[in-house]
């Protein structure tokens, strides 16, 4: 049975054991819900928790050893002989995982009985996958066949005591819950303490999901590190990369494109935050509701755009615009992808990013604040910049930093907008790129996983990462110390 079938399964299960669980609960009190420890629904929920959450759970770690367990044991199917290193020896895995998945399609299609598919032979099973729209790349070997066969029959036997245990398990929830449920059964705490334990699984799967990536960035960067000196990554003034077929050694320093990285980023805020903080003063301080309540989600629809529109915007219509009427008349450059493309058209899609902050935070700051000013004979004018915006500042610098931390790790604005050219130059109309946009470069194409200048995209990565994950920690710690103060 196939998971999604299983799920539905099991969910039909617990909602049964819901209804179940609930009428015995409330025969156990003799219809009268008082009786009961906890409300009746909970006696249901209860139920179908014990049914639901152990075979899901089950469930799930199923689906990730499975599929490591048996190409571990149909690896060890293929003679030695037949690849010579690891990375020859996934390929044939490969190959093995698709014929196999194209027998079982071809028997779902009707192409083949099920007989047929396990007395297949290479000669003519290439022939035959090609007619259900199965690709293999080359003829098929008859170890790669066997093993797939073997693949074919352990994954199937895995599916069958995958269905028994899972629904073993739910029948045991059910039958371990529904005998236990009465009137004096603490439904309510079983039910709750249930729900905190999902809760506290939710919050560690984003905690060890944060810690797996960063460890694989380490991890590459440690390679990568032992292959190139660290001095020379981190102080170098030239990004030179050389792939196979070019020649020469690689030079891959990582100033060049920090420099491009923090250029586009400034450019960006001295456009995004003078707006948006403007605009948030008005919105919050000066517009009537009716006002207030049509440009504000208006402005923020700017946030919904995506960034591959916004570049596609550089690369149209202001790089060409700023080239014409300012970069050549002025002799400052004659191409339209410039850092001040990327950052004009970058800081315009963090408007709506520091105006939406900055309005919740101003309009967060005490109404008493406010009257209290207005009393002393404070003008709308003085308030604001005396007192209002003095006590938000906190909030509007962490709003800042929050939106500097989205303009560093901008990659579609950049590459369509500032060009690919790893240069330090002070003249905004030239052509320059950033971090993200040269991780990408490297790690796309056909080159070699384990040389320099593929793993020098991890080492990028986790610079980058260490630079916004202080940002946000920076921007985190103000924007807590200000809630501190007045909530």
């Amino acid at each position: 049975m196939s998971p999604f079938w299983l799920i539905l399964l099991v969910a039909a299960l617990a909602l049964v054991g819901a209804v179940l669980g609930r009428r015995k609960a409330m025969a156990s009190a003799g219809g009268d819900a008082r009786v009961l420890h906890s409300l009746p629904n909970y006696y249901g929920a209860n139920v179908a928790l014990f049914v639901a959450a152990p075979a899901l759970l089950v469930l799930a770690a199923w689906m990730v050893i499975q599929p490591l367990a048996l190409d571990g044991r149909v690896s060890a199917m293929i003679p030695e002989t037949a690849y010579e290193d690891a990375g020859a020896l996934n390929l044939l895995m490969a190959d093995v995982r698709r014929i196999a998945e194209g027998l079982d399609l071809a028997v779902e299609q009707g192409a083949l009985t099920a007989a047929e598919a396990r007395a297949a032979q290479a000669e003519d099973l290439r022939a035959r996958l090609a007619e259900i729209g199965v690709a293999v790349g080359a003829e098929i070997d008859p170890s790669t066949l066997v093993a797939a066969q073997g693949l074919r029959m352990l994954d199937a036997r895995a599916d069958l005591v995958r269905t028994v245990v899972i629904l073993a398990l739910a029948a045991a929830g059910f039958a371990f819950t529904y005998a236990r449920t009465n009137a004096s059964y603490r439904a309510r705490n079983s039910v709750e303490f249930a729900i905190l334990l999902l809760l506290i699984g939710a919050s560690t799967i984003a905690i060890l999901t944060t810690l797996g990536i960063v460890l694989s960035m380490l991890f590459e960067t440690l390679n990568f590190f032992r292959q190139y000196p660290a001095s020379e990554f981190f102080f170098s003034l030239t990004w030179d990369p050389s792939f196979s077929g070019r020649g020469g050694a690689s030079t891959l320093g990582i100033l060049p494109l920090l420099w491009g990285t923090l250029y586009i980023s400034i450019i960006a805020l001295i456009v995004s935050v003078p707006i948006g903080l403007f605009s948030a003063i008005y919105l919050s301080e000066y517009a009537g509701k009716r006002f207030r309540g049509f440009a504000k989600p208006l402005l923020e629809v700017l946030a919904g755009i995506p960034t591959i529109v916004y570049g596609l915007f550089a690369l149209i219509t202001v790089g060409p615009l700023l080239r014409d009427a300012i970069a050549s008349p002025l002799g400052l450059g004659n191409s339209a992808s410039s850092v001040m493309t990327a950052g004009l058209v970058m800081g315009i899609m963090l408007i709506p990013f520091v105006s939406s902050l900055s309005d919740d935070i101003i309009n967060a700051v005490p109404q008493a604040m406010r009257d209290g000013s207005y009393g002393l004979g404070a003008t709308q004018s003085e308030t604001i910049r005396q007192v209002i915006l003095p006590a938000a500042l906190p909030g509007i610098v962490g709003a800042i930093l929050l939106a500097a931390s989205r303009a560093i790790g901008e990659t579609m604005i950049v590459v369509l907008g500032a060009g690919a050219a790893a240069k330090i130059d002070v003249n905004p109309f030239e052509a320059m790129t950033t971090v993200t946009v040269k991780i990408v470069s490297q790690l796309t194409g056909d080159t070699d996983f384990s040389s320099p200048e593929t793993l020098v995209a991890f080492a990028l990565g986790l610079t980058l990462f260490v630079m916004t994950l202080g940002l946000n920690v920076l921007a985190l710690y103000i924007v807590r110390k200000y809630r501190e103060q007045y909530e």
